[in-house]
């Protein structure tokens, strides 16, 4: 039996604005900056929307920083939408033995409080540069003094 080649279903492109974000202009100077802040994300909520053109208006960010603030923006939003469901329903809910189970929602809304964070850390948008030495490892006496 011959089977029929594989088509690519993957193009690669090398434009940026494929990917949702302005291409950057070099100055003469060999600095970049950004021709036209992008848009924010048209699934974004309003207030993270608002946000989104705030830290482009305040930070000259590169193209892989827009992603990772797309990111926050997105985890930001998921965690609202969780805190709305659990406000709405409860941290629980009865299973079909009686018994309380934890709601999804409070681990979304956990996950995406921490990606968040992680985002806003490596995004360094509040000012602090990020260490020079990576962070220490957990192991088992870590934070044992002796």
């Amino acid at each position: 039996m011959r089977l029929a080649p594989v088509q690519k279903i993957f193009h690669r492109s090398k434009s940026p604005a494929t990917l949702g974000f302005s291409h950057q202009k070099p100055l003469k100077n060999g600095e970049k900056t950004m021709a036209k802040p992008p848009k924010a994300p048209g699934h974004l909520r309003p207030a993270t929307q608002k946000w989104w053109r705030t830290v482009l208006a305040d930070f000259d960010l590169e193209d892989h920083h827009l992603r990772l603030l797309q990111l926050a923006a997105e985890a930001w939003d998921q965690a609202q939408l969780a805190r709305e469901v659990l406000d709405r329903d409860g941290q629980t809910f009865t299973d079909r033995f009686g018994q309380p189970k934890e709601r999804p929602e409070v681990g979304i809304l956990q996950n995406a409080r921490i990606a968040f964070a992680r985002l806003l850390r490596e995004l360094a948008l509040d000012g602090v540069d990020a260490p020079e030495a990576p962070r220490m490892s957990r192991t088992r006496d870590y934070g044992r003094r002796a």
